[in-house]
């Protein structure tokens, strides 16, 4: 039955409800009632879990029902209050604010409900209304198939009914959860929202937008150019590209994010939030957020490490090494200049002396062959007093730096991979050798362990060792297997990472090779190459200004390529 016949059921329909037999028509109220100017207000509400219980619960049906009681025991001025598809868990429901309004402001006389569980099923929230705001209110609840009526004698199994109805609630909301969990364990996607760039098919499984996807890419670009989301946000709208809020709008109507006055009114937070979004590499992450409670619909975000990852669900939109570079820039977020602007090395650079960040400094007056990276603690930090470097020498260091590496790859890559591999086993193969003999003493000595508590155990059970004595013992023994079960993943974890180093190596000179032989430094090359530059404190020892860095590669670390810049006199 559809809500457009709703009149007519209430016409038409014969049947009375068994329980309406306990509550005849008084005429002294009925008088009372028709006195009343006040509103008789008729709340009906349906969740989409109560759609499976059947016709009975429908809006239709709870509206044909009350109107005929309401009309039966002489009430009047009614009004229809109705919740279509609202959860009776929280009380968060446009036509209740707006009943309960009408209550706060003495217009509504009589509430009249199908049962307790329309109101909600939160018992608290139900008591509180029912049991203090309505009396104290002037307001009469009725649930007629409960058989409620705050004017009678009071039913003492009302309070066990709001009880039952949240358990209900619980238990529904376990229940929708396991599905959930089964889904999302399983690799299916369950977030309900589509990524920009991206459309959905009858699956559910995501397959490439071509219309937004190049704008995807572009604002990935833009990144890892060195630009911020709200320098990005501005940027899209110089070019007139269509804001999401828009393209929805296009294409269904709806106007949930939808500014007709500026279609193309880009923010920093939809930029913000595409960047972040790893369904443009192909992969499916569930779980990313989850419910404080069944009873509220505030979500807070999970670590990372609660989120079940599944890769290749569908087509990517950019590649790993561009997502890795923007990510990269995403966790050192940088603070603009005074003059709105981000130095290219800002987030990168670092002192030699005290480790701490290099800032850019420059002002409206100077050029930029006067701009520079200042260590941010040489006010403070006598060690590190004056210790600054201009941005174009830096910018050039970097650049000899990057063009011998490059070199170096084109002219082989084999030999280069060597190399790396050598420094790094060079300064690496004490520790590593020493973490992997930690490891397998630890792992041996869990594994003694298990058999000396076994062993105290039988010597205590056979009249041995006295209690208090296996009591000791143990106590120390499992403390110090506690100790190692902590401390084993973390060392092995250590030797896995050296172990993956080779994979790096490969995933640097793939890197490399889109670089042939630059001339300029970008920021989207310094970005995926440059993990950071270590700038050193200058030498002017010599008479001239001699000044040192070393660039740390992303992937494969430092690589003694690092040049020097000298110029007579100070720079």
């Amino acid at each position: 039955m559809t809500k457009e016949t709703s009149l007519q059921a209430c016409d038409i329909i014969t049947t009375s409800n068994p329980v309406l037999a306990d509550c005849p028509p008084i005429k002294e109220e009925q008088d009372m009632n028709r006195q009343s100017d006040k509103i008789t207000a008729i709340y009906c509400r349906l969740s989409r879990d109560d759609e499976l219980a059947g016709e009975s619960n429908s809006i239709v049906n709870q509206k044909a029902i009350l109107k005929k009681y309401a009309q039966e025991q002489g009430f009047r001025n009614i009004q229809f209050f109705v919740d279509d598809g609202y959860s009776g868990a929280n009380f968060n429901r446009p036509d209740w604010k707006r009943m309960i309004e009408l209550v706060e402001n003495d217009k509504v006389g009589v509430i009249i409900a199908k049962d307790m569980s329309r109101i909600g099923r939160n018992y608290l929230e139900v008591g509180l209304y029912t049991e203090i705001r309505f009396p104290e209110m002037g307001v009469r609840f009725i649930a007629v198939n409960d058989g409620v009526d705050s004017e009678r004698e009071d039913n003492d199994f009302t309070p066990f009914r709001n009880i039952i109805n949240e358990w209900y609630a619980k238990d529904t909301s376990k229940k929708i959860r396991a599905v959930f969990r089964n889904k999302g364990m399983s690799g299916q996607r369950i977030s309900t929202q589509t990524p920009y760039g991206s459309l959905r098919n009858e699956a559910g499984s995501l397959y490439v937008d071509e219309e937004t996807a190049p704008n995807v890419r572009l604002i990935f670009r833009l990144c890892a150019e060195g630009n911020g989301p709200g320098k990005i946000a501005r940027m899209l709208k110089e070019q007139e590209i269509p804001t999401p809020g828009t393209l929805e709008f296009q294409r269904t109507g709806r106007t949930r994010r939808y500014h007709p006055d500026d279609p193309c009114r880009w923010n920093s937070d939809t930029v913000a939030d595409i960047l972040e979004q790893d369904s443009y590499l192909g992969r499916t992450s569930n779980f990313k957020f989850s419910r404080i409670s069944y009873k509220s619909k505030k979500t807070v975000a999970n670590p990372p490490g609660k989120w079940v990852t599944f890769e290749n669900t569908h087509e990517a939109i950019i590649d790993v090494e561009l997502w890795n570079a923007v990510q990269k820039i995403r966790s050192q977020r940088r603070r603009p200049t005074k003059m709105g602007e981000m130095g290219m090395f800002s987030g990168l650079a670092y002192c030699a002396d005290c480790g701490s960040k290099l800032y850019h400094c420059r002002s409206g007056s100077c050029t930029y062959e006067q701009e520079c990276y200042n260590c941010s603690t040489h006010k403070t930090h006598k060690g590190c007093f004056g210790h600054y470097i201009r941005a174009v020498v830096l910018e050039q260091l970097v650049l000899q730096n990057l063009q011998r590496v490059i070199a170096y790859v084109q002219e082989d890559e084999n030999e280069f991979a060597r190399l790396v591999m050598r420094n790094q086993t060079a300064a690496q193969a004490a520790e590593q050798m020493q973490t992997r003999r930690l490891l397998e003493k630890n792992t041996r000595r869990m594994n003694e362990l298990d058999t000396i508590i076994q062993r105290l155990y039988e010597d205590n059970i056979s009249g041995k060792l006295t209690d208090e004595r296996f009591k000791k013992l143990s106590e120390a023994y499992e403390q110090e297997q506690a100790t190692l079960r902590e401390n084993v993943p973390l060392l092995a974890a250590q030797l896995q990472d050296a172990d993956d180093k080779m994979m790096n190596v490969q995933h640097f000179l793939k890197a490399v090779r889109k670089y042939t032989q630059p001339e300029k430094l970008t920021p989207a090359m310094l970005r995926e190459l440059v993990e950071k530059v270590v700038v050193y404190a200058p030498d002017k020892s010599s008479g001239n200004r001699v000044q040192r860095i070393d660039v740390y590669y992303t992937f494969i670390g430092k690589i003694d390529f690092s040049p020097e810049y000298s110029k007579k006199g100070t720079a």
